[in-house]
């Protein structure tokens, strides 16, 4: 399984407005843009999807843009992901057995189910808050080897 590279847009873009303005100020799509270098119009996309999830607000007006719908620390990295490209499936037949004949026999339909589970868990154990904090990602770097998959932490 891959996470999209809309997924991962959503993820930066939210980062990046919890960073410079939070649920305090709006920050620009536009500037969005500059500090990520995602595309303009590809940020608008992201953006409809996480403001129809009320994970970012719209403010309008001359020094508008988007604020968090909620603080940092209740926003998850699994509602963006399922905010932005849908919820975590591994294999269809997990949410939709009707699309497998063999759904009902299926020795792998409970491995598949587990794996979907445990994903899940992951996605909504780590918050926004924990993104943005420096500390948390260099402590988290240190325990899950990050090294050893070529993480760089640090700012």
């Amino acid at each position: 399984m891959k996470i999209s590279t809309r997924g991962r847009y959503a993820l930066r873009m939210m980062l990046d407005i919890a960073r410079h303005g939070g649920d305090e100020s709006p920050v620009s799509l536009a500037s969005v843009a500059e500090r990520t270098g995602i595309s303009h119009g590809y940020l608008e996309q992201v953006a409809l999807a996480l403001r129809s999830a009320g994970l970012v607000r719209g403010v309008a007006g001359r020094h508008g843009g988007y604020r968090l719908g909620r603080p940092t620390h209740q926003i998850t990295i699994g509602q963006i992901l399922e905010a932005t490209i849908g919820p975590v499936c591994v294999v269809d037949c997990v949410d939709e057995p009707e699309a497998c004949l063999r759904a009902e026999f299926c020795e792998c339909r409970l491995v598949y189910a587990l794996i979907n589970q445990r994903i899940g868990e992951v996605l909504n154990e780590f918050t926004l808050a924990d993104l943005a904090n420096p500390r948390w990602l260099k402590e988290t770097a240190k325990v899950f080897s990050a090294e050893l998959v070529g993480i760089k932490v640090g700012r």
